[in-house]
């Protein structure tokens, strides 16, 4: 089940309907930090330094403080002095929740510096004391927190930009409230559950579609490579790689056909265009030709910084009437949007919902959380993956895998929501097996997400 991602309007408004709850939602809240800390104390009878900020979260750290006290526990309640590095079994962070405005300054800043250097556990009650719960931005200093715990659903910030670097493990209570559906989640297997069938026996690679992989400007062409490759192994019938720069196999990879951009064209039920495209005339010829396809394409890499520097070009994009996806980086959804990198990651969840609404897309805005939104408004966060995704060709790669599930006649929404997940679970898969997150390869991905697909498949047959 999808854990929902609720934005701070959101919250409030939640809030506001159940303000006479009974118990209050602050009392729920406190019970349930105090719970959570019980079992990070793992029963030992030690001291909890619990820190109460002047709002909502600091009523929360209040309560929870009564209820371990109730328990035997014996509770510090401040702020004030300072963190000791050996006399507590636990510091409690409830500072700064969801309200916070400003950048976090001053005596604040200081106790934070100092729950930091705190060698033992660190809990924090709904999110870490300075990270913006909508975007994952730090305030100025934020809380690095060993665990978290979210009350009422997740937060955006928790789990994309800087939120990942500080929030620990994170855990959602609901506080026994019953949620109407939102547009935001985390992104689960059951965004794609329904397309893990096996396939039958009596079938052949026409039953699994024709992906294009159009790209590969002379110098570039193992961008268009990896993303063959990929497509292949993650199950497209067959695959043909456009090349601007002629090739005449694989040898890696003999299986992939090697075409011209327009022969690759001309046996396609899906495309991927821009891997390697390069910024030619040619390559904005190939863009033209391909938006005008009627399959569902996947616009990456050089294929949207064309787009951005030609707004006729990408305003036939956003007029297709079939499935568009495109995944860009920060830098590239940025020149989409004409505005700055900076700006993108000031609020990733709303620069996708942006992109998706512009280019009536299917969006993958890739980065430290990866942001998948839809044309109807619906977004996901992927909280999988590790530092070992950020390596040259691996956005490829993802192209590929996007691509392959559409060649099997995956929907566009679940299509994108598998990759992502495949992509990261790949990741996540090396280097629990040794391999990594320092030097992985883009093409180290594509036989382990090939592994774990079948083995999902299996799983829910």
């Amino acid at each position: 089940m999808n854990t929902p991602l609720l934005r701070s309007a959101e919250l409030r408004a939640i809030e506001a309907r159940h303000a006479n709850v009974v118990p209050p939602l602050m009392e729920r809240a406190g019970r349930a930090a105090a719970e959570f800390a019980l079992r990070l104390l793992k029963n030992r009878r030690t001291r909890v330094l619990a820190l109460a900020g002047p709002g909502n979260n600091g009523g929360d750290a209040i309560v929870m403080a009564h209820v371990l006290k109730q328990q035997g526990i014996d509770v510090v309640v401040g702020p004030g002095g300072t963190v000791p590095k050996g006399d507590y079994g636990l510091v409690v962070d409830g500072l700064f929740g969801i309200g916070l405005q400003r950048p976090i300054t001053g005596a604040y800043a200081d106790l934070i510096a100092r729950i930091n250097a705190f060698q033992g556990p660190v809990l924090s009650l709904d999110i870490p004391s300075g990270l913006d719960g909508d975007t994952g931005r730090v305030m100025g200093v934020a809380v690095r927190a060993t665990h978290t715990i979210s009350f009422i659903g997740g937060k955006p910030g928790l789990y994309t930009l800087d939120g990942p670097d500080h929030c620990g493990e994170v855990s959602v209570v609901n506080l026994g409230l019953r949620l109407d559906e939102f547009p935001g989640a985390v992104l689960s297997v059951d965004d794609f559950s329904d397309c893990l069938t096996p396939r039958l026996r009596n079938s052949h690679k026409g039953s699994y579609g024709s992906l294009a992989v159009v790209g590969g400007a002379a110098g570039m062409t193992g961008a268009a490579l990896l993303a063959g490759r990929a497509g292949l192994q993650l199950g497209a019938g067959r695959v043909f790689v456009g090349l601007l720069q002629a090739l005449a196999v694989d040898p890696v990879q003999p299986e992939l056909m090697l075409r011209t951009a327009d022969n690759a064209l001309a046996h396609a039920t899906i495309a991927v265009i821009g891997p390697g495209l390069g910024a030619s005339a040619e390559a904005v010829e190939a863009i033209r030709r391909v938006a005008s396809a009627d399959i569902p394409i996947l616009f990456d890499a050089d294929a949207l910084n064309l787009l951005a520097a030609h707004p006729v070009l990408a305003a036939h994009v956003a007029r297709r009437a079939t499935s568009t996806i495109i995944t860009p980086h920060p830098a590239e959804a940025a020149r989409l949007l004409a505005t700055t990198t900076e700006a993108v990651q000031a609020d990733r969840v709303g620069a996708a919902l942006r992109l998706a609404q512009r280019f009536k897309a299917h969006v993958a805005l890739k980065g430290c959380g990866t942001v998948i939104a839809h044309p109807d408004g619906r977004w996901r966060i992927n909280a999988n993956g590790n530092p070992g995704l950020a390596s040259g060709g691996t956005g490829d790669v993802l192209s590929g895998f996007i691509g392959a599930l559409l060649a099997q006649a995956w929907p566009t929404d679940a299509a994108l929501s598998g990759a992502v997940h495949l992509h990261g679970a790949a990741a996540d898969a090396l280097v629990a097996n040794g391999v990594g997150p320092v030097g992985i390869a883009a093409g180290e991905l594509i036989p382990v997400a090939r592994t774990l697909l079948n083995r999902l498949i299996a799983e829910n047959a």
